[in-house]
């Protein structure tokens, strides 16, 4: 999860790059959009060439319509990006959301600190970083094995 970041730097310097998993793939969103049109689409072959189709053929294009939609919307709310810098003097977070502005938090490395709220929060095992007069989560969209095993790399990376 730690990466040194790409440019030369006087001081060591730590990064932990967050992002939620995807399995869909763009060439899976397609493949699945076609077949789902062609699962429905052959019952429509039985009033072929009947105007029984013209009034099933709206109800179709809604439902890939709306299957569409909600594809295209599940996978534009993945876009979540998280950014945890580490330097020997400062903690920095940044955050891209897929809709919204870029979220920062700067504090002093020896004031920051790792907190997880195993019930409480928005999820379970909720892991958050206080410090500055501020406390902000961290890789809320993880599953719960993941937010477990970033907190116990958060409280290791920030002791050192």
């Amino acid at each position: 999860m730690w990466n040194a970041p790409d440019q030369p730097q006087t001081t060591p310097t730590k990064e932990l790059h967050l992002w939620p998993h995807q399995s869909l793939r763009p060439r899976g969103y397609a493949g699945f959009l076609g077949a789902t049109s062609m699962l429905i689409l052959l019952p429509l072959m039985a009033v072929l060439g009947t105007v029984a189709l013209w009034w099933l053929l709206p109800f179709f294009l809604m439902t890939l319509g709306g299957l569409w939609l909600a594809l295209d919307r599940s996978r534009r709310d993945a876009q979540v990006f998280e950014i945890l810098t580490l330097t020997p003097d400062h903690a920095y977070l940044r955050r891209r959301n897929p809709r919204g502005p870029v979220l920062e938090w700067d504090c002093n490395r020896y004031w920051a600190r790792p907190e997880m709220h195993e019930h409480g929060g928005p999820v379970p095992y909720y892991v958050t970083l206080t410090g500055a007069g501020r406390k902000v989560e961290i890789g809320a969209f993880l599953s719960e094995e993941e937010r477990m095993a970033l907190y116990d790399e958060l409280v290791t990376a920030l002791r050192r």
